[in-house]
Parts: structure tokens; sequence; C-alpha cells
């Protein structure tokens, strides 16, 4: 049962993020056509595009949670199958309310997916290789993206094309579930339901039968899993306020800085700016490509460069890129030289923001809660950075109509400026130090003093 390889390991554990890459991004080119079957109004569309983020809430919600109780393994695998009925039932959709129906389903899967994913890989990568397999989901995210403005290039010449577009996503679905079957359960879900043995011969997988590496690591694990889990009044306690204020910003800064709406509605700018369709779908496929270079590269320096520095380099580039692309857009009227202007500051916008908010947000969201809360801790700011997408996604068009593009992405912009307030007056660094000595920040950060955080810890054993 636990003779697989840990690229196998890694790349089906990893599958779960293409296939939320794939989800969000697929609806990019899909609502070109959708739109103009099903004669939507600019709220509809909004609505379409959301519903996967409404889902997402409701799975990051729910199954982040449960997956303490049930196991990482079993969840993957409930979560493969909701993928791919939500798939195939946007795909059979006849109209607008199945349509937003089949995708909350969807969406369910893709929240589980980004509240479960990281932890999973994060369990069962080797201390040494922890930053760079957490980021791999990230990478994951971008590749499916990048593989949904491909489909939707290919299908765009078919009148029900965006029907294949939405219903290609079974496939890896159904990868990911054959793959789940026989992906191990995460150590340390079995050392705390007492299956020490099955944990030592997954370990023994993962860090290549390294006898010393697996003792000191059941060792460790066994330590923690004596922790008593914390609830929500230890999450929204003194001691964790720092953290939750991180997770919190972070996740709503990562989204109002308009990410998305430039992901999910890049074409609907393109040919706002004078692209037509098919060269708006080709514009994008080069963005693909180019995000899943610089997300690649990101995963690479992820652990050289600290992560509050990386935040406000991004934040600044985006800003600048953010106030470039508006300026372009105001003069575009048809101009060549705008246009073209425009789809540069908008590539280098994204580059900026998959190379520092994209990957750094989620890795520093698992960084910073303590060990006793870190899933709950991890499922609420999962939770908060999808309720933020949806709002902008929701506001976008219907914002987009009354502001115009030129003035909308100024507002984007200054939103990115306030981010680096943000981050120089509430982040803390999380670089190249362990677990312990962040929690040890936190509770500094609270004014606790030191010697009444120890006399609660020593009866804590079960």
């Amino acid at each position: 049962m636990h003779k697989v390889s840990t690229g196998f390991v890694y790349f089906f554990g990893a599958l779960g993020g293409l296939l939320f890459g794939y989800d969000t991004g697929v609806i990019s080119g899909a609502i070109l056509f959708i739109q103009r079957q099903m004669h939507l109004g600019s709220w509809q569309q909004g609505w379409v595009v959301s519903a996967v983020l409404l889902g997402a809430i409701l799975g990051a919600a729910i199954i982040g949670p449960s997956s303490d109780r049930y196991g990482r393994r079993k969840l993957l695998l409930l979560s493969a199958i909701i993928f791919f009925v939500g798939a195939l039932g946007s795909a059979f959709s006849p109209e607008f309310w199945t349509l937003i129906i089949s995708r909350i389903i969807l969406g369910m899967a893709v929240g589980a997916a980004s509240a479960l994913i990281p932890t999973y890989l994060a369990e069962l990568a080797p201390a040494d290789k922890r930053g760079t397999v957490s980021s791999l989901f990230q990478l994951m995210v971008m590749t499916g993206i990048f593989i949904a403005y491909v489909t939707n290039y290919t299908f765009a010449g078919m009148y029900t094309g965006w029907r294949w577009m939405l219903g290609f996503a079974a496939i890896p679905a159904a990868l990911l579930f054959l793959g789940g079957l026989i992906l191990p359960e995460s150590p340390r879900f079995l050392v705390k339901t007492g299956k020490v043995d099955e944990a030592r011969a997954v370990l023994d997988t993962m860090n290549k039968h390294d006898q010393a590496a697996v003792n000191a690591e059941i060792t460790q694990i066994q330590k923690q899993a004596q922790i008593v889990s914390g609830g929500w009044t230890e999450l929204f306690g003194k001691t964790v306020r720092p953290a939750l204020i991180i997770g919190i910003g972070l996740a709503i800064f990562q989204q109002v800085m308009g990410c998305n709406t430039v992901l999910y509605y890049a074409p609907t700018i393109f040919t706002d700016v004078g692209f037509g369709v098919s060269a708006a779908l080709l514009a994008h496929i080069g963005i693909g490509i180019f995000n899943v270079i610089v997300t690649a590269v990101a995963v690479s320096i992820m652990d050289k460069i600290d992560r509050k520095k990386m935040l406000i380099i991004g934040a600044v580039g985006m800003g600048i890129s953010l106030f470039i692309m508006s300026i372009a857009m105001k003069f575009s009227g048809g101009s060549f030289a705008a246009a073209v202007v425009c789809v540069i500051a908008l590539t280098v916008y994204i580059a900026f923001f998959s190379a520092t908010w994209g990957p750094v947000m989620w890795v520093m969201i698992g960084e910073v809660f303590p060990l006793n809360i870190r899933g709950l801790g991890n499922s609420f700011a999962s939770v908060i950075n999808w309720t933020a997408n949806m709002v902008v996604s929701l506001t976008f068009p219907s914002l987009l109509d009354f502001f115009g593009t030129g003035s909308l992405f100024i507002g984007y912009g200054v939103l990115c400026f306030l981010s680096i307030w943000f981050v120089h007056k509430m982040v803390f660094e999380t670089r190249n130090r362990s677990l312990e000595e962040i929690e040890a920040t936190l509770r500094e950060r609270s004014g606790e003093t030191v010697s009444a955080t120890v006399a609660p810890a020593t009866h804590s054993a079960n």
C-alpha cells in the first residue's frame, strides 16, 4: 500500500491545485460565449463567475476543519468526486440556474482543495523541503489556469465550445480520484488516531528510508499530538490576535489588489481595449505561460528572500503597473500603441502578483498560526480570502460599467499602496524561523509574559 514514490505523492497531492486553477481560470474565456448564448446582463455574468467562489467559501469552511476528524486522504477523495460532478453539471447545464448550482458544487471542491492540499503536502514533506513543496500547490494552480486558457482557445470556434471548456475538468478530477486511492494518509493524522506503525511506514518512504529522520519526526509528531486542539475562543484570543490580523489582512489585500479580476476578466479587458476575441484568448495564453514561469521562479527563491520584502516589492510593482494601465486605457480610444502599453502593463502586474502576493500569502498563513489551532486558522483565513475574492469578482462587471476600465484600476492601484503600510506595520517576518520561534513572537506581541504561558502548559499532556 505505501510503496509509492515520493514524486507520485507530490504530483497527485498537488493535482487538486491544478483542478482549482483550471476551474477558476476556464470561466474567463467561457463567459464570452455563455453571455451571448444565455443573454446575460452584467450582474448575471458576475454571478456565473462568482458562483464557484460562493461554493469555495462553503468548502473551505466545512472541509478544512473536518479533515482533522476524518483524515486528509478521505476528504481528498471526496473533493475529487465533487470536482467531477460539478464539471459535468456545468457542461450540461440547460439554463442559467442549473449552471449557477453546478458551479457552486464545483466551488465546494475548489475551497476544499485550498484548505486541504497545502496542509496535506506540508505534513508529508520532510522539513528541509517544506517551503518548496508548499509552494508547489501555487505552481499547480497556475498550471491549471494556463491549461484552461489553452482549452478556451481550442474550443472557441465551436458554438457549444463553452460546454467543452467547462466539462474538460472532469478528466483531471477522475485522475485525482484514482491517484487518491493509492495516496498515503498524512502521518500526523495516523499518529493522532493511534496508527503509529502505519505513520512510520509513510515517513520511511517520504524520507527515503533515513531511519534517524523518521524516528526524530515520529517523536516530534507524538509530542504535538498530545497538545489539546484549540477552538474559536483561542483563535480570537489575545495571544493569537497578531497572527489573526496577519491572516485576515493578507487574505483580503491579496484579493482587493484586483489580481483575480485581471485573471478572470483579462479577455474582457483585451476586447475592451480593441482586440478581437481570438486575439484576446491568444494574448491570454501568453499571460498564462508567463504566469507559470514567474511562479516557478518564486517557488525557487521562496526561502532566500524575506517574506515582508517580497510582499512590499510586489505591492509597489503591482501599484505602478495598474496606474500605467489605467492611463493607457483612458487614452486607448482605438489607438494601437495604447492597447499595447495596456497589455504590457497588465503582464508586468501579473508577474509581480505571481512572484509575491500569490504564493507568499498562502505560505505565511500556514506559518503564523500556533500549532494547536493551525487547521482552524488556515481554514478561517481561506474563508476570508474566498469571501474577498467573491466580493471583488461580483462587483467588477458593475463597477466596470459605472467607472470604465481606466478609472477602476486606479482604485485597485491605490489599494496596492495601502497594503505596503499594512505589511510594514502589522506583519512580522517568518522566514528561516522555526514555528516555535514564531509562536514565541506571538506571545511577545500580545504582551503575554513568558512565565504566564509556561504554567498551563505543564498539565496539557493526556
